[in-house]
C-alpha cells in the first residue's frame, strides 16, 4: 500500500488517529496542541494530496494551471475533471459545488470580518490560513496562489514531502529530476507553491540534513536528487521538533 494511501483509519464504524497523526496529536506526539507552523504544513500536504476525500484540494494544488481563479470557474473546472477520473460517478449539484467551493477558499483565505459582528463558530478561520497560499485579490471576485519563499516552512517538512512523494510515486527509482520534484502532481513544489530558486535552496540542504541519504546534483545542465539509503520519516521530523 502506497505511503500516503491509508488517510483515515476506522474502528466499528469510529475515526481512530492513524500512525502519522498518533506521532504528531498522541499522547507524546511531537505537536499535540498544533503550535508549530510546521504541522500546518504536513496537514496541508496530507489534504491537498488526498484525491478521493480533498477532491477539491488536491484539483487546485495539483492540476490547477496558472496561479489565479475565480469560485465560478472552479466549481466548472473541478466538476468536469472529476468527472472524466470518475465517469461513473453522477454529476454535483450546483449548490455542493459551491459549498465545497467555498470551504476550499475559507480553508486558505481569512474571512473579511465585521469588526463590530459577533463573535461565533462560523467566524473562525481555519489555521492553514496562517500558510499564505492563497490572497483573495481586492475588489475582485479573484483569488491568486502566493508562489515563492515559505518564511515557516522547514527543510525537515520539504524532505518529508518529497520522500512521501518518492515512496508513492517513484519507489523504484534511486534518483528523480528536479522537473519531477518542482512540477510533478503530488510533489513538494507543486504542493507548497514553491518557484525554482527557492525549491533549489531545500534541495542544496538535503545532504547535510540526511546525513548523506540524499544527495542533491547539478551536472551538465542535469538536475537530480539521488537517494543512496531510505529515510526514516518519524526520526525525520523527530530532528525538527525536538
Amino acid at each position: 500500500m502506497p505511503v500516503g494511501e491509508k488517510r483515515i483509519s476506522h474502528r466499528r464504524g469510529q475515526f481512530v488517529r492513524t500512525d502519522f497523526g498518533e506521532d504528531i496529536f498522541g499522547k507524546d506526539g511531537f505537536d499535540p496542541y498544533l503550535d508549530d507552523p510546521a504541522t500546518l504544513w504536513l496537514i496541508h500536504y496530507q489534504i491537498a494530496t488526498n484525491t478521493d476525500q480533498a477532491t477539491s484540494w488536491y484539483w487546485a494544488f495539483n492540476v490547477l494551471r496558472g496561479n489565479h481563479f475565480t469560485p465560478q470557474a472552479f466549481a466548472k473546472e473541478v466538476s468536469k475533471w472529476a468527472q472524466q477520473q470518475k465517469k461513473s460517478m453522477r454529476p454535483i449539484s450546483e449548490n455542493t459545488l459551491r459549498r465545497d467551493v467555498n470551504c476550499f477558499i475559507r480553508t486558505y483565505c481569512q474571512s473579511r470580518q465585521n469588526p463590530n459582528a459577533a463573535v461565533t463558530e462560523e467566524t473562525f478561520d481555519c489555521p492553514l490560513a496562517e500558510l499564505d497560499l492563497i490572497a483573495e485579490l481586492q475588489d475582485s471576485d479573484r483569488y491568486e496562489f502566493q508562489r515563492g519563499a515559505k518564511e515557516t516552512l522547514p527543510l525537515e517538512v520539504v524532505a518529508w514531502a518529497l520522500d512521501t512523494f518518492w515512496k508513492n510515486y517513484f519507489s523504484r527509482r534511486n534518483s528523480l529530476s528536479f522537473s519531477d520534484l518542482m512540477y510533478a502532481p503530488s510533489s513538494p513544489g507543486r504542493v507548497f507553491r514553491l518557484d525554482e530558486d527557492t525549491l533549489t535552496t531545500y534541495l542544496e540542504g538535503f545532504e547535510q540534513l540526511t546525513n548523506g541519504a540524499l544527495e542533491y546534483d547539478e551536472t551538465a545542465g542535469l538536475k537530480q536528487v539521488y537517494r543512496h539509503k531510505d529515510l526514516n520519516q518519524k526520526e525525520l521530523l523527530k530532528r525538527y521538533y525536538g
